[in-house]
């Protein structure tokens, strides 16, 4: 692995910090994780640049799902919260650890996006039902 020095601004080195410390990672593996996905978001070529907090995430299955950027938090999380247990935004925000913002262009991409959400809802569903007879 290529060691790089890095300089932040005081303020952002803070806010990565804390994020770091939400996710329960170290600050360096926290930005390694940033610019992978930023890097791993412009090679996809998947963002929607009307929801700059929403970016794609492969997962076990090698499908790109929506997550909000630099939480690991699936769109489809956010959605399921606010429309099948009828949380509030701000329930939600204080839940995941979010900002109101945060949760509000999730809904917003959500209601953009709903086909391709609720198809990998369905699937994942379709999964679980056969995984657990």
């Amino acid at each position: 692995m290529a060691r790089y020095s890095l300089n932040l601004p005081s303020q952002l080195k803070q806010a990565a910090e804390e994020w770091a410390s939400r996710q329960g990672v170290s600050l360096n593996q926290f930005i390694l994780w940033a610019v992978s996905e930023k890097v791993g978001a412009l090679n996809q070529n998947l963002d929607d640049e009307a929801f700059p907090q929403i970016t794609y995430r492969r997962g076990a299955a090698n499908i790109p799902r929506p997550i909000l950027r630099g939480t690991g938090i699936h769109v489809q999380a956010v959605a399921v919260a606010h429309e099948h247990w009828q949380m509030s935004k701000e329930e939600i925000a204080e839940e995941y650890g979010l900002s109101l913002r945060q949760v509000e262009e999730a809904l917003s991409f959500f209601e953009v996006h709903r086909v391709e959400i609720e198809t990998h809802m369905a699937a994942d569903s379709q999964l679980a039902q056969r995984l657990h007879g």
